[in-house]
């Protein structure tokens, strides 16, 4: 791990973070200003009319921090301007509430910013099959990538603190993966990404006195999309294809069965619901607090098993291993799993709520 990257990421975090925290009561004032105002409803979990646009903060925590520690290149400039459009769609969402294929087209334009400017993966590694060129098949796909990304993040973002803790402890993994893999800007941008959840993160803990809306979650899930496509999957490593997967296990994993319910009660897929993990924790009786513990806590056990992967010299590549750190290793991907199982079973966060006389109504 270069130091000097180290560095760089460790200030541009720091940057990040301090200009997001303390730009977040103007971005308050603003969302009162233009009326992006989240009301209380049936599927809210607070109880005050409360501003939703403080993803203008993160954005300029971003912006700032990257044209200050990141290289001047076509591709970083893409990237930036490319975060600028995609929080503009989720701005103008979270004061008109645009209709969701508007939003898509939206997101997917702004995505095409960075992968236009060769922020894209030209060859696919698949284990045990190989390599291949993508070719002109690289641009919809990176683009689709993206937008899912930038909507799982959004779809986590239903109570105070998930997504923005829930990016942070993972776009802090991909910045220490990127940057043992030598990819400085990667490791630079995820720490960016870190730091602006973080700092939005001391407002929005709960009791929130703002949330970061559309426009921060489209940033967020835009910027971690982009981490993914810069750092890990630009890299020669077979494995490196699985880190991402594994960081964002959780939103990921929420997302595909909050779909899956959708489709099995035939609703469309962007209709709100209650069906996310934090809604039926909620319906076992969790806290916000006790809720973001646990999630967090599955995020970070995840995350330290992708960490795990990636640094731990448990073989030498060769097929030869070293016991101990095997055994190590053995031991965090059973914690992982167990951790899993524990909150997917025990916690009955797939069967459901309604088994113990709740609803998911």
């Amino acid at each position: 791990m270069a130091m000097d990257g180290t560095s760089d990421a460790i200030f541009a975090f720091l940057t990040a973070a301090l200009i997001c925290w303390a730009t977040v009561p103007a971005a308050e004032y603003f969302a009162r200003r233009v009326g992006a105002i989240d009301t209380p409803g049936p599927r809210s979990v607070h109880s005050a009319p409360t501003p939703r646009m403080s993803g203008v903060a993160i954005l300029a925590g971003i912006e700032i921090a990257g044209w200050i520690w990141l290289p001047g290149n076509s591709q970083v400039t893409a990237i930036l301007l490319g975060a600028v459009a995609v929080a503009l769609v989720g701005a103008l969402d979270d004061i008109f509430d645009l209709p969701a294929l508007v939003k898509l087209i939206g997101q997917a334009a702004g995505a095409s910013i960075p992968v236009i400017a060769g922020v894209r993966p030209d060859v696919l590694t698949i284990p045990f099959i190989g390599g291949f060129e993508l070719g002109w098949t690289a641009y919809p796909l990176t683009i689709i990538g993206i937008v899912a990304v930038i909507n799982i993040t959004n779809l986590i973002d239903g109570i105070d603190g998930l997504a923005a803790g829930v990016i942070a402890i993972a776009a802090t993994a991909m910045a220490v993966i990127a940057l043992s893999l030598d990819r400085t800007e990667a490791g630079v941008l995820a720490a960016i990404t870190a730091g602006g959840a973080l700092g939005f993160l001391r407002h929005g803990f709960p009791p929130a006195t703002s949330f970061m809306g559309d426009t921060g979650s489209n940033l967020l899930g835009y910027m971690i999309a982009i981490v993914s496509i810069q750092g890990a999957l630009k890299t020669n490593a077979v494995v490196a294809l699985a880190f991402p997967l594994v960081i964002l296990a959780v939103p990921i994993f929420d997302t595909a069965f909050v779909v899956a319910k959708r489709l099995k009660y035939h609703q469309p897929i962007y209709q709100a619901d209650r069906w996310h993990f934090h809604h039926r924790m909620a319906n076992l009786g969790f806290s916000q607090r006790r809720t973001l513990a646990y999630l967090y806590g599955w995020t970070l056990v995840l995350a330290g098993l992708a960490l795990a992967l990636r640094l731990v010299p448990y073989s030498d590549d060769r097929g030869n291993f070293d016991l101990p750190w095997t055994i190590f290793m053995v031991a965090v991907i059973l914690a992982a799993v167990g951790v899993t199982i524990y909150l997917v079973y025990v916690l009955e966060i797939i069967k459901d709520p309604r088994a113990r006389g709740s609803t998911d109504e």
